[in-house]
């Protein structure tokens, strides 16, 4: 009888132990797995304002992988630093039955330094976690909390980043004490559940169930207005012990203003290099540029992310000491030496990349990534990019221009633009003569002007600075002609603030022709061929988006062998649409062929059912970009 209460005892406590299966495959709508390589089967995120200083994160989420592409799922990186501290870490592993596989063990979960390659010293820091598995489908389950010592920015909650993926249920929280209810932006989004939590706390939620994200689509606008989202902010803050209003671009500016506070005195040698610098110097533009290539010659970009370094610049006389600080750091040093040379100027935030996100600037919010400077110039603002060593003096380019910035002045944060650069500026000018010979090969010297943006071409703006052999290799990359040596070639950097990289050519061009018999077969556009057309899109929902504007010229003129003329001539060739416009023309004269192609693209925002004239508009000139024209010989 003894080993029997026994056995029933241990069938007891096994039953108590074992798990109910959790989350199986099979309980996904089936239209939820159609397509996908994921499902986020619940996605839980809380966060919570305690005061203004104080307020934490809860993060809940459990995914079901279905094949190979939706690995990167199966990892989490949960950063922390001397303000932010991460409470707990969980996680689980299930199999397609919703079993158990594994627990996260708190030994595999990755503690290193949040080290980017730039940075000299910081005090960021991750815990990197990879709960991957090898047989699918299998679902993860993350779980964690971090606590913050400041109110300064809450995550932005999207819907999804992946058309790929799509959701069970999702929900996200914002719980607060009353006086310090946030500011709260919605898109696409129902109005949220606000529930009262006893006399002095609410909470608003937002909730999300059985959706299936629609595709992306190439040319759309920015993220923000297109994937539901919340964005929300405080009203009062503090970070680090400074304290701060966040109800309008003003305010914050003001804050920022408090950052860089007493931080702009410079030693009194460099009071003395910017008084010798700046001598007999009779406008601000001269000035502003032999300070700014100052700055080039002796600083260099180096991330320090130590504290609130994240936000707040360096002083200006380190940066002079150590010669070298982050964007926020040699931008303050720039305004403190521009002080001291007794013009005004203005140290910037913008969110900056050549495809950064948009700045939702009618919702006040940290939404910058970069600094710069602003120097006023009369009617012509000169803007100043302090952490590069080779950027012409006043030009922005792809990564700062044609955007909103926020000036940080006296009175507070200001929204200005920046340098909006002209489709006659954004100019590729090419000149070329190309000599062709009876066997089909050919000889062509090629002078090429790019400018404006277009002086970033296959980031022609970094190789223009670098050794020969990176030159050269650059120019085999982006010679765009099936079969060529290069003989010599020459680069040029005229460096003004719409620059220019001037690529001078000797090239080789071995089969250009193709002969056949008496014929001679040749595409006279030497190097600028269209290539791409946008793919094909059944019911197209968002907007068409343009971001970049310019022109393109080509004049090539081909000297033909003695004895040969045109079968046909092709007759010149227009395509004209909202997008741009295209021009090529074919000219004979004794034994020269004259080709001369303009391509003008604008930039714009334009409707969804314009997407199809698009592609028209890319068919048609790749149509005549490969027009061919045959040549007899007489004998």
């Amino acid at each position: 009888m003894k080993s029997v209460a026994v056995i029933i005892l241990t069938v007891i406590t096994f039953c108590a132990n074992a798990e109910d299966p959790k989350y199986p495959v099979s309980a996904i709508p089936e239209e939820l797995k159609k397509g996908m390589y994921a499902v986020i089967r619940q996605k839980e995120i809380r966060f919570e304002i305690k005061s203004t200083s104080s307020s934490s994160a809860y993060h809940h989420e459990v995914i079901t992988i279905l094949n190979a592409n939706g690995k990167y799922l199966a990892k989490e990186i949960i950063g922390y630093d001397k303000f932010t501290s991460i409470k707990f870490i969980k996680g689980t592993v299930y199999d397609a039955n919703g079993e158990v596989i594994k627990r996260l063990k708190q030994s595999e979960v990755i503690d290193q330094s949040a080290f980017d390659g730039f940075s000299l010293y910081t005090d960021n820091r991750l815990k990197r976690i990879d709960l991957s598995h090898g047989t699918y489908p299998y679902t993860v389950e993350f779980e964690y909390e971090t606590e913050d010592k400041y109110l300064y920015s809450p995550s932005d909650f999207y819907l999804y980043s992946d058309d790929e993926v799509s959701i069970e249920k999702a929900s996200y929280a914002v719980s607060y004490p009353i006086g310090l209810k946030p500011r709260v932006k919605e898109f696409n989004v129902s109005k949220p559940k606000i529930t009262t939590i006893g006399s002095q706390q609410e909470s608003m939620q937002w909730v999300f169930t059985n959706f299936t994200p629609p595709k992306f689509e190439k040319y759309s606008p920015d993220q923000k207005r297109i994937i539901p989202n919340i964005l929300v902010a405080p009203i009062s803050f503090e970070y680090d012990g400074y304290a701060g209003k966040m109800d309008s671009w003003e305010n914050y500016g003001l804050w920022i203003l408090s950052l860089n506070k007493g931080r702009d005195v410079l030693p009194e040698s460099a009071k003395s290099k910017v008084k010798e610098l700046t001598k007999g110097l009779p406008t601000t533009e001269e000035k502003a540029k032999v300070l700014y290539e100052y700055l080039q010659g002796r600083t260099r970009y180096v991330n320090i992310s130590l504290g609130i370094g994240g936000l707040q610049p360096f002083p200006a006389s380190v940066v002079d000491q150590n010669g070298y600080g982050d964007c926020k750091a040699l931008s303050n040093y720039m305004v403190s030496m521009l002080k001291e040379a007794g013009i005004k100027s203005f140290y910037t935030v913008i969110m900056a990349g050549e495809d950064a996100p948009e700045v939702d600037w009618s919702f006040t919010k940290h939404q910058g990534n970069h600094a710069i400077v602003c120097v006023p110039n009369g009617t012509d603002t000169l803007w100043l990019e302090c952490t590069s060593q080779t950027n012409p003096f006043g030009y922005q380019g792809t990564f700062t221009g044609d955007r909103k910035a926020l000036l940080i002045t006296e009175s507070g944060g200001k929204i200005v633009n920046t340098t909006r650069y002209r489709t006659d500026q954004n100019v590729q000018s090419r000149t070329g003569d190309v000599t062709v010979l009876l066997t089909g090969n050919a000889t062509a010297k090629v002078k090429t002007y790019y400018s404006g943006i277009q002086y970033e071409n296959d980031d022609l703006n970094f190789v223009i600075s670098d050794q020969y052999d990176d030159q050269k290799k650059w120019i085999q990359k982006n010679t765009d002609i099936p079969a060529f040596d290069v003989t010599s070639f020459k680069m040029t950097n005229v460096k003004n603030k719409i620059p220019t990289a001037i690529v001078d050519l000797d090239l080789s061009l071995n089969r250009f022709a193709t002969v056949s018999g008496k014929r001679i077969f040749i595409t006279p556009n030497l190097m600028n061929r269209s290539t791409f057309i946008p793919n094909k899109v059944d019911d197209r929902k968002t907007n068409v988006v343009i971001r970049t504007t310019y022109t393109d010229l080509d004049t090539i003129r081909y000297h033909l062998p003695e004895g040969i003329y045109p079968e046909f001539l092709p007759t010149p060739i227009k395509l004209k649409s909202r997008f741009g416009e295209y021009e090529a023309t074919f000219q004979l004269d004794q034994d020269n062929l004259l080709y001369i192609r303009k391509v003008k693209m604008n930039k714009g925002e334009f409707p969804p059912e314009s997407y199809n004239e698009l592609i028209e508009f890319y068919k048609g000139m790749n149509k005549a970009d490969n027009t061919k024209i045959v040549f007899l010989s007489k004998t």
